[in-house]
């Protein structure tokens, strides 16, 4: 009994080491791992620093020499088939020639008709103004037959010519319409346009009238050709267009500019191009900022401004806006940093 009593905490000793012993061999669990510190990361800003200099507003473009003086040949009436168009692109022209036809049906034949009563009738009136005196009645009515058949060929000739177009000036063909021979023609449509070379201007033609702001009889123009530059001034602009019938001739003077080239070499033709800038406005040691600096919303013109660490919006008042920068009459001081669009 004793020796029983003395055993048994000797095993429960040793069953408590082994226990031990195998908690040993499990492996011991990790702790969950924090998420590494990452700092944010910093915006980095395009900065500008607002300085004084010169800016200039100013139009450039390519133009086309053209004809100063131009005849736009149109029929009159609507209703005649064309017959034939008798030049083409390019050719020379001279003043009286024939350039298209309509159908004249038989009115050259009653023309001639004409022709020949008118001759019978005076041939009758002579006979008669030999046999009878100048009051007699009979020489009354072949006065006035005499009078009325003139007046039918008149008629007839009128008719006659109104199927031709015909050149007023000595000039050169720029431009034909599409109509193939049989097509319908229709009053006042530009037909055949010609141009006198001896007279020519410089034409810009701009995408609409509102890009031409600014710009005003008188001003002066370079115009460069072949990497020659010549002088030049704004002749005509859309305000100082004259008034024209020709719905086609107003579209263009709507958006156009005028030039008149001195100097010019003997080889420049129409059609040929060249090169221009019309300065429109220019100011000197104005604060300038770049254009990617402006912003707008809702009409109203601001700034972004870097107050310490943060961003500050400042109103201010355009003034020029060139191709790439604008002028800042108010808000801003030369010094100040503002931020640019990204």
């Amino acid at each position: 009994m004793r020796l029983k009593r003395a055993v048994m905490p000797v095993i429960s000793l040793c069953c408590m080491a082994w226990v031990l012993a195998g908690c040993a061999l499990l492996p011991v669990e990790e702790g969950e791992l924090k998420p590494p510190l990452v700092e944010p990361a910093k915006e980095i800003l395009n900065l500008y620093t607002v300085k004084r200099s010169n800016i200039t507003q100013q139009i450039t473009g390519v133009a086309t020499f053209a004809s100063d003086k131009m005849d736009y040949l149109f029929y009159s009436e609507s209703g005649g088939r064309l017959k034939q168009i008798n030049v083409k692109l390019g050719d020379q022209v001279k003043a009286g020639d024939v350039l298209a036809t309509t159908e004249t049906s038989d009115l050259d034949m009653r023309v001639k008709l004409q022709q020949i009563a008118i001759e019978k009738l005076k041939i009758s009136l002579q006979q008669a103004m030999a046999e009878k005196d100048a009051d007699d009645p009979d020489i009354r009515m072949k006065l006035l037959d005499m009078e009325s058949a003139q007046l039918q060929l008149e008629s007839l000739q009128n008719q006659l010519q109104n199927t031709r177009l015909t050149s007023t000036i000595d000039g050169i063909v720029t431009f034909i319409d599409t109509l193939q021979p049989g097509d319908q023609v229709v009053a006042y449509k530009q037909v055949i346009t010609l141009s006198d070379q001896k007279q020519m201007k410089l034409v810009y033609t701009a995408s609409s009238s509102n890009d031409l702001g600014g710009v005003e009889v008188g001003m002066d123009v370079t115009v460069k050709i072949k990497d020659k530059t010549y002088p030049g001034k704004v002749v005509q602009t859309p305000l100082s267009a004259p008034p024209n019938s020709n719905k086609a001739i107003q579209d263009k003077n709507a958006k156009a500019v005028y030039i008149q080239v001195t100097g010019l070499p003997p080889d420049v033709v129409i059609g040929n191009q060249a090169d221009i800038t019309i300065v429109t406005q220019k100011r000197d040691q104005v604060l300038v900022i770049p254009r990617a600096g402006l912003r707008n919303y809702m009409g109203r013109d601001f700034v972004q401004v870097l107050d310490g660490e943060s961003r500050k919006e400042i109103d201010v008042e355009k003034g020029i806006v060139a191709a790439t920068e604008v002028e800042i009459r108010k808000g801003l001081s030369e010094g100040q940093q503002i931020i640019l669009n990204n």
